[in-house]
């Protein structure tokens, strides 16, 4: 591993939040300050096929890194926050339904964060 993979794969480890690139970027430039994007994309990338980390894609967001630790997610509608999720392993029930065995599955469940949904009664029409 080299030295931008193993900190990138700290830096997402240790992480309670689900980065994005550019985030990775500016975290690594703190200890690299001669880094460029494209290294740390090109690391990313590598450590995403090594299946070291789990990138997240949600239609019109950027593309977001996670531990490949299995869990689910929870993602806000509205504004976008991603949260972790623990649900019940859907593995046997899948195969089941498909008669036999599957690459992998990735959970996201969509609602609204308890912000959006406060922010949305307050904008509801009184009728």
């Amino acid at each position: 591993m080299t030295k931008y993979e193993k900190k990138i794969y700290d830096i997402i480890n240790l992480s309670v939040e689900h980065l994005t690139v550019e985030q990775i970027f500016w975290q690594v430039k703190e200890e690299y300050p001669r880094v460029v994007l494209a290294t740390i994309y090109n690391n990313v990338h590598r450590l995403k096929e090594a299946g070291l980390i789990r990138q997240i894609s949600v239609e019109g967001m950027p593309e977001r890194y996670d531990r490949a630790r299995k869990h689910d997610h929870l993602v806000c509608k509205r504004c976008g926050q991603l949260t972790d999720i623990v649900c019940e392993d859907l593995t046997a029930s899948l195969q089941k339904t498909l008669g036999g065995s599957f690459l992998y599955y990735d959970l996201k469940v969509f609602h609204l964060c308890p912000s959006c949904r406060e922010q949305a009664e307050l904008n509801k029409p009184n009728t």
